[in-house]
């Protein structure tokens, strides 16, 4: 407790330090020389996160959809009426927060004053202060931003192939909830998923840029009172590994039909197979839909996908899936398209050639992370919540051979299990 700790990985010559706090949280600090530090506060909690309780307690309690995003737009308030990012402004300090479905993190970046702002993130974050009058407020305020995501194209369009790809999963609802759902919200709610979930022993603070641990730890030793050890019992439904529905289509005001196509995949339990199921996933994706790659090339060409065509893996403890995205005058073509080159993968294979050219080119881009104080400070924590080391990745990327990215491949790249979500154009009548 309290001691700091050193991490060093020599092969990419970067190195951390982690302090396990008195207060229970625990920080980690990775130097870099740059100008601009980037501080993370994160709480593992997120929208998904609907239904728990404490080990001990006897029944779980469920939430309306939405609270964890709801808490995050509360913590800054103050008791007294201010906003915390006024508190940021005489130091500087360039703020920010985001709700994911795992998460909910606390953000800041300066050039100056880094302690006086390290401060503030640290104070108001465990200072919650929630009424009934404010509340009803916050309801209408996000009430207002639910209606406007409700007519953004992109958001609408992915959270449709949510829909489509999960029969029961929390992360088939808005991460904001619905206008019906944040009318359940209570004061009484808020404190009691504060209570549960930001307890400094559920959270962590990673911290990037030219700082010491030292200074870190003083800061949080002011500003930091110990918290109960506690374990939280987190419950979601069964998921079937079918699709909910092959398609959901939609029309909004864009000028050219959206889509976002998405393979179900079913994720490791062992958060080091997760890290090594992500690095093969996404190497095959470069190797087989990467700018360079013949697929790309070929459709592009053809004008059956444009410029903005794009590919990702997302996992998390209990989902995954393998996503396409883009603008596309015919998507039922490029998803077409998409189905013939894994056809044909699973005729054809890989060669070790093709295969090794793409690790290259991905353990790359993979060192590139490291150049950012951003980038590290929120992809560190962003490995570290789902129980891995940013710093061991590159070495994961490295060590993956052809035939475990071919056994991922067979498993995973399953059509059967694939859904498409489109926005089209809405139709002008004369």
């Amino acid at each position: 407790m309290n001691e700091i700790k050193l991490t060093e990985n020599r092969s990419i010559n970067e190195k951390f330090y982690t302090l396990h706090h008195a207060s229970g949280l625990d920080i980690y600090v990775i130097p870099k020389k740059h100008s601009t530090a980037f501080a993370v506060f994160g709480t593992r909690y997120g929208s998904a996160d609907r239904t728990f309780k404490l080990a001990g307690e006897d029944d779980y309690l469920t939430v309306p959809d939405g609270v964890a995003h709801f808490l995050e737009h509360k913590m800054f308030e103050n008791e007294d009426g201010t906003d915390a990012f006024a508190l940021y402004a005489p130091f500087g300090g360039n703020a920010n927060a985001f709700t994911s479905f795992t998460s909910t993190v606390y953000l800041f970046s300066c050039t100056e004053h880094f302690d006086e702002n390290l401060r503030v993130l640290l104070s108001f974050v465990t200072s919650p202060h929630f009424t009934e009058e404010t509340v009803r407020k916050e309801q209408g305020i996000i009430g207002e931003e639910i209606k406007m995501y409700i007519d953004n194209p992109s958001w609408r369009v992915y959270f449709n192939l949510l829909r489509a790809l999960y029969v029961h999963h929390p992360v088939r609802v808005d991460i904001a909830g619905t206008v019906e759902s944040i009318a359940q919200i209570t004061p009484e709610i808020l404190y009691r998923c504060y209570n549960t979930f930001y307890n400094l022993h559920n959270m962590a603070l990673c911290i990037c840029g030219d700082v010491t641990p030292e200074q870190v730890k003083a800061v949080a030793d002011e500003v930091l009172k110990p918290a109960p050890e506690q374990e939280i019992l987190r419950q979601y439904p069964d998921e079937p590994d079918e699709v909910c529905r092959p398609r959901i289509e939609e029309s909004l005001e864009v000028s050219r039909p959206l889509f976002n196509i998405g393979i179900k995949v079913t994720p490791a339990d062992d958060a080091a197979e997760r890290l090594r199921r992500a690095a093969a996933t996404d190497i095959l994706l470069d190797m087989m839909f990467g700018p360079s790659s013949e697929f790309y090339l070929k459709n592009y060409e053809s004008g059956v996908i444009s410029g903005k065509f794009g590919k990702s893996y997302e996992s998390m403890a209990d989902i995954a899936c393998i996503l396409f995205s883009g603008a596309a005058d015919d998507p039922d073509k490029v998803y077409d398209a998409i189905r013939e080159e894994i056809g044909k993968r699973r005729r054809e294979g890989f060669t070790a050639e093709e295969f090794n050219r793409a690790k290259k080119v991905f353990y790359t881009a993979t060192l590139s992370h490291f150049d950012s104080t951003e980038d590290v400070a929120n992809s560190f924590l962003s490995f570290l919540f789902d129980g891995g080391n940013m710093f061991d990745y590159p070495g994961i990327v490295a060590e993956t051979t052809l035939e475990y990215a071919t056994e991922c491949f067979l498993r995973d790249f399953d059509v059967d299990r694939s859904a498409i979500s489109v926005i089209l154009p809405i139709e002008k009548k004369n």
